[in-house]
């Protein structure tokens, strides 16, 4: 099982006869079938979820603190391989196109945020990260699917789950259409789904469901020009990702996941697995900057993960989890400015439970920032329905262009 096996919907719509590739997956949210129901809202927000706690201290090494060195060893990054960004930061060598927004004013750090419970396992944590709850299992929705509802018919928007299933974080009463980036396999594929459509079409559920999930690949077909996706190009992923998002009433929230950050061995420093994934992140990023076009100016791209990794490396050249990590910001219409939240350091005296860089920044803090200044969601709702019981995560302001 997966760490999402358990909240993925039971129906058998076509998800389930596509293929994923290269630990990437996206899903859009909001309500309706396929597109052309409701107008899209000017404003776009793209979540990217990197699963297995990617490494916060190599992400956004902290060259510049006297104990970065000394705490990381051989998966210290070299200050002269780091992409500068500050006295204390760079970002890792293999974010270029990242760090390239950032030099623009298109890219921010916050190097130290954590959700609210200090836990080790990537299934409980992502499951906390995603239900935007105070405390584990202290909700069953996700916190997008409750973005949507606080905004209500007023801010109108679409449901597109593109993945084999759909991810916590839109879990809730709004459904989600689906389709999976694998492209259709050839004229079998088509035999099932017209064999499904006969068989649930007078399914009040199921038959809505698959034909909205066969509505939505008809219009990846077009966003593509019938080409399909190769499992291995992550920019041609997000450029797709982009297409949707800016197709007309196309939808206004997305979701990508990146797997393959939980790095207990061979994590390597400017080259080796984590480069490799942080690489494959980059791309994505650099595909959804350059398929949105003008509408980038109206998107924040956030990226997040469950957790960090410790301070100190192992014994197998690698880090074991850990708690704070680096959440990115990007998008044209971030505001401009340097790095959020504050700098614990790495002293040994500063290191939370005496291994891992000590979390400043309750994670929901960023989210609703973004949320409301950027999807105009009223705060009081962002403290009490979005995000359960989080009035003392305090919305970090100022993050977006007004």
């Amino acid at each position: 099982m997966t760490a999402h096996d358990h909240h993925a919907h039971s129906l058998p719509s076509r998800r389930g006869l596509l293929t994923m590739g290269a630990g990437v997956s996206l899903a859009y949210l909001g309500g309706g079938a396929a597109f052309g129901q409701a107008a899209s809202t000017k404003k776009k927000l793209v979540v990217i979820i990197c699963r297995g706690a990617m490494d916060g201290l190599s992400v956004s090494p902290p060259v510049g603190d006297p104990g970065y060195a000394a705490l990381r060893g051989g998966l210290a990054i070299r200050p002269d391989a780091t992409l500068k960004l500050d006295s204390t930061f760079g970002l890792h060598p293999a974010l270029k196109a990242t760090y390239a927004l950032a030099q623009g004013g298109q890219a921010r750090i916050a190097p130290t945020v954590a959700i609210p419970e200090r836990i080790r396992s990537h299934f409980e944590a992502q499951d906390l990260l995603e239900s935007g709850g105070a405390r584990l299992y202290g909700a069953t929705t996700g916190w997008l699917n409750r973005t949507l509802a606080a905004l209500g018919p007023t801010h109108p928007m679409k449901a597109l789950s593109i993945g084999p299933q759909e991810p916590l974080i839109l879990r809730g009463p709004i459904q989600a259409d689906s389709w999976s980036p694998g492209g259709r396999v050839g004229a079998s594929t088509t035999r099932i789904a017209t064999t499904l459509q006969d068989l649930y079409k007078a399914d009040t559920l199921l038959g809505p469901a698959l034909a909205a999930g066969l509505a939505v690949e008809a219009q990846a077909d077009v966003l593509n020009g019938g080409t399909p996706l190769k499992g291995n190009d992550a920019k041609a992923f997000a450029d797709t990702a982009a297409r949707f998002l800016i197709a007309d009433g196309g939808p206004s929230i997305a979701v990508l996941n990146v797997d393959g950050f939980d790095t207990h061995a061979n994590q390597g420093a400017e080259t080796g697995l984590l480069a490799n994934r942080l690489g494959l992140l980059d791309q994505v990023i650099d595909g959804l900057h350059r398929g949105m076009g003008a509408a980038w100016n109206d998107t924040v791209v956030i990226v997040a993960t469950e957790f960090g990794r410790t301070a100190r490396v192992n014994g197998t050249g690698g880090t074991d989890h850990g708690t704070a990590s680096t959440l990115i910001l990007a998008g044209g219409a971030l505001k401009p400015g340097g790095m959020i939240g504050d700098w614990p350091t790495l002293a040994e005296a500063k290191l939370f439970e005496n291994r891992d860089l000590a979390p400043t920044l309750d994670i929901r803090s960023v989210f609703k920032g973004v949320l409301g200044d950027h999807l105009g969601v009223d705060r009081r709702a962002l403290d009490a329905k979005v995000f359960l019981d989080s009035s003392a995560a305090a919305a970090v302001q100022g993050l977006v262009r007004a």
